[in-house]
């Protein structure tokens, strides 16, 4: 394990016993004063002290910027102070050209003459192979990710942990916020046997933590064996803290994720993934719109009345450009969210499922099941199928939440 740096950079952790050097003191200012600094910026500013010596390599996207919004890679790239050697690029790819469920494969970086891994759908052993054949000593990753179970980065940062244990790796995790506040976790926890690369271990839908604190989980809870692990913590977040008050850029870190409205909705709204109804991909408002051909037009009205917090629905119609009912006019409902603090995005998402099968008689999940990858088990489809109120359904998974609350706990790394 690396020196800390006499800055009080980071937060240290090998497997479950963990170094903290708690949240910096800049977060416990008031907003107005704070300036909010990733850990990429306070990894500069050290002069990468921790990683001397060492030839690295990074996981990281279109996400990974500075708050002028240069990225990272041209940023440690013409740096003296830091020998980076090779980029790993995720779903979609190191500079995001990829739509879902694909990647850019390897190349040489035309900007910089890197080379650049693909690690989209790969873990384990071929993964601890491309690290071992890229020469690195030490793998870091920085991606922005949006706060929901199914968004694939964070299982690229697990199967990333556990390849650089295999090939004998050192692992560093630069912090960025959690879009749409770390305030707390919601909806079901994953049940082992349905993991998949849109949940690889037992966590909520919703799980309220940032990257770093995630990946503290995963040492101290779900890998083989822990990896060497560094996390490089921000400063001037608060954990009650939307997107907008970070003063970073935003990057879309997927085709479909457009902007931090999207992920506000995205933790409950991807679920229409796993039915025949359009989740909006192929318009300008992805999972904000959601429809089908021949919806009833009740959906919103039955929807607004069950008095949800923090949010309002609008009987909306649109043609998407592409995925589901590509080219053809379906009606919906578009979300309107006028109270983040007081929205549930999962509860919200499981009450359209339920409407939406209550208005619609052409409503369908999809053939190979995937609302059970997506929500973690059974219970949600059987529970809907059986007619089962949303309240109802939220209800049945609140012992297995409040027990991953708890040891969600141990991990988090800000006020």
């Amino acid at each position: 394990m690396r020196r800390l740096s006499r800055r009080g950079l980071l937060a240290a952790t090998t497997g479950a016993a963990a170094f903290s050097a708690g949240p910096p003191a800049a977060a416990a200012a008031p907003t107005a004063a704070r300036r909010l600094r990733t850990g990429f910026d306070r990894l500069a500013a050290d002069g990468y002290t921790l990683l001397d010596g060492d030839r690295v390599g990074i996981v990281t996207n279109p996400t990974g910027v500075t708050k002028d919004a240069r990225h990272i890679v041209d940023v440690m790239h013409t740096d003296d102070r830091v020998n980076l050697v090779a980029v790993f690029g995720p779903e979609h790819g190191f500079r995001g050209t990829a739509q879902a469920g694909g990647s850019e494969g390897r190349y040489d970086d035309p900007a910089t003459g890197l080379p650049v891994y693909d690690t989209y759908l790969k873990s384990g052993q071929p993964l601890a192979d491309i690290f071992t054949a890229s020469g690195v000593d030490t793998v870091v990753f920085d991606i922005q990710d949006v706060g929901a179970r199914f968004y694939t980065y964070i299982w690229t940062l697990y199967d990333c942990m556990e390849a650089a244990r295999l090939a004998g790796k050192r692992f560093v995790v630069l912090d960025r916020p959690n879009p749409v506040t770390g305030r707390g976790a919601y909806g079901p926890v994953l049940h082992k046997e349905f993991a998949t690369f849109v949940g690889r271990e037992p966590i909520a839908q919703a799980h309220g933590m940032t990257v770093a604190e995630l990946a503290r989980l995963f040492n101290g809870e779900f890998l083989t064996a822990p990896v060497p692990l560094d996390t490089v913590l921000m400063s001037g977040w608060k954990r009650s803290e939307f997107y907008d008050a970070s003063g970073l850029p935003w990057v879309p870190p997927s085709p479909n994720m457009p902007t931090p409205d999207t992920a506000l909705v995205y933790s409950g709204t991807c679920l229409f993934e796993g039915t025949n109804l359009s989740e909006g991909r192929g318009t300008t408002r992805p999972f904000e719109l959601l429809g089908a051909e021949g919806i009833d037009r009740r959906w919103a009205a039955e929807a607004n009345r069950l008095g949800l917090p923090g949010v309002h629905f609008r009987e909306a119609y649109f043609a998407p450009t592409f995925s589901k009912f590509q080219g053809k006019t379906v009606g919906g409902v578009q979300i309107h969210v006028h109270d983040r603090a007081a929205y549930d995005p999962v509860r919200t998402g499981i009450a359209l499922l339920v409407t939406a099968k209550e208005v619609w008689s052409g409503f369908a999940w999809r053939s190979d099941n995937w609302i059970d990858k997506l929500t973690g088990s059974t219970q949600v489809r059987t529970m809907i199928d059986a007619g089962a109120t949303a309240d109802e359904v939220v209800a049945a998974w609140q012992g297995e939440l409040a027990a991953f609350r708890r040891v969600r706990g141990k991990y988090l790394l800000y006020r």
